[in-house]
């Protein structure tokens, strides 16, 4: 077990293990926001959690289909796996399954930046950290009033609050690098014995469009939602979009979230259901 290694209540009443407990409760928050825009998972359906991180979605998953969902959850930062194991062995079930490893198009061996003091941050792309810190920054001095984390800014002049900001993100997109594999979706359905997703959710800072194209042409009919956080690089909504279209996803949804406004991020909402609202 990791040497760091902490205890944390979910607002759900669940208790995890996490590395940072100032993290949780807005990963938390964020990870409720991938079953909207018509998005609907039944007990029993099989999710695909690709970017897992320590697990929060999954866990969150769990416990409101009634502990009766097949989970596969894949995380390719090390300290960042270890946790997500121990939070899927407390829970004592085959049905919630962590690998080590991430998903792209192609089975590698790559160099993550991993970010101690903002996991959710680490990447296979570190090197589009400065753009992407810089982004966020604005983003923030725009929107803070609109965020409760944020909203003490306010009472401080917009000099200061640059300042601050700077300094917190400084602190935040330290990264280390660190060793990960990388598999195919595809690879994984066949080797997993998956006939089908009902959900394919995919947050994975810059390698979502690595991961999509992961997936062999016979394969995507068997999936039957996504939703996937999209950083606009290089039009990569529109590609993300064509793609899923491509594959018969015909209900999409586009949404960025009132804090990421003036972000590259976004979120798309997919589903090949007749019905979706």
């Amino acid at each position: 077990m990791c040497a760091k290694l902490k205890e944390t209540v979910l607002p759900n009443g669940m208790t995890a293990f996490c590395l940072r407990k100032e993290e949780v409760p807005l990963v938390y928050q964020q990870v409720q926001e991938y079953l909207k825009n018509g998005i609907e998972l039944n007990q029993g359906d099989t999710v695909f959690d690709v970017g897992a991180n320590i697990g929060l979605f999954s866990l969150y998953l769990y416990q409101k289909l009634h502990f009766d969902l097949n989970i596969y959850a894949f995380e390719p930062i090390p300290v960042l796996y270890e946790v997500l194991k121990q939070n899927a062995e407390r829970l004592d079930t085959e049905q919630l399954k962590v690998f080590p490893f991430g998903l792209s198009q192609e089975r590698k061996s790559v160099m993550f930046g991993y970010h101690p003091n903002a996991s959710p941050l680490s990447t296979a792309y570190p090197e589009d950290s400065i753009r992407e810190r810089d982004k966020l920054k604005q983003a923030v001095l725009s929107n803070f009033s609109s965020s409760p984390a944020v909203q003490k800014l306010k009472w401080f002049p917009p000099f200061l609050r640059s300042w601050m900001i700077d300094r917190k993100l400084n602190q935040i997109f330290q990264f280390e690098q660190v060793h990960c594999e990388l598999k195919t979706l595809s690879e994984v359905m066949v080797e997993q014995k998956i006939k089908h997703i009902d959900l394919l959710k995919v947050d994975v800072e810059r390698s979502e469009l690595d991961v999509l194209l992961g997936i062999k042409v016979e394969d995507w009919p068997k999936i039957k939602q996504v939703v996937v956080e999209v950083h606009d690089l290089e039009n990569r909504i529109e590609k993300v979009t064509t793609l899923l279209k491509k594959h018969g996803f015909r209900n999409i949804v586009v949404e960025q979230e009132l804090m990421l406004k003036g972000s590259d991020i976004f979120n798309i909402y997919a589903s090949n259901k007749v019905n979706f609202t």
